[in-house]
């Protein structure tokens, strides 16, 4: 993989934060509900985001 510039380290970074705070956003909404369907949903958005930060996080390696 070609080298990434400062400016694409950077973008990559923010949007790293931003697939973390999401997770942990949808994670704390789904421990606050006792609606077994809305749990479930917010669990599945909160894998999703997980999974859009593996996959940026790949980009670093």
């Amino acid at each position: 993989m070609s080298q990434l510039s400062e400016k694409e380290l950077s973008a990559l970074n923010d949007l790293l934060n931003e697939e973390e705070l999401l997770v942990k956003k949808f994670q704390m909404l789904a421990t606050h509900t006792s609606d077994t369907s809305v749990k479930n949903q917010m669990n599945e958005i909160a894998d999703r985001h997980q999974n859009h930060f593996n996959k940026l996080y790949d980009h670093l390696s």
